[in-house]
């Protein structure tokens, strides 16, 4: 990740227009702004979310609120609660994210 020609600057959050990103189940709604070719996104996803499709993209994410489940396409499943992240690389291992009771997530990809 180049993080250069990025010059300083905040974000309010509550002011960036959310977007709806339907699962299987549920939906989730992203905030997001792009520096420099990199995307950053606050991310609230519905009680009951279950992703649509096995992702090959690479994030930095970090649980803020509730809970997160991911499954790596090879069986694996692990569970974040805030305070938690998970980084992974574009194209190292396909994942999909669930979520019984909701969560936000901040992510970098």
């Amino acid at each position: 990740m180049d993080m250069s020609n990025i010059p300083f600057g905040t974000t309010d959050w509550a002011g960036v227009t959310p977007t709806a990103h339907a699962g299987i189940t549920g939906v989730a709604h992203w905030r997001t702004r792009e520096f420099g070719g990199i995307r950053v996104r606050m991310v609230d996803y519905s009680p009951g979310y279950l992703a649509d499709h096995w992702c090959d993209k690479g994030h930095i994410l970090l649980c803020l609120e509730g809970e997160l489940h991911t499954e790596l396409k090879d069986g694996r499943q692990f569970i974040l609660k805030p305070g938690m992240s998970y980084q992974v690389a574009d194209g190292a291992e396909p994942h999909r994210s669930r979520t019984e009771l909701g969560a936000r997530l901040f992510i970098v990809d």
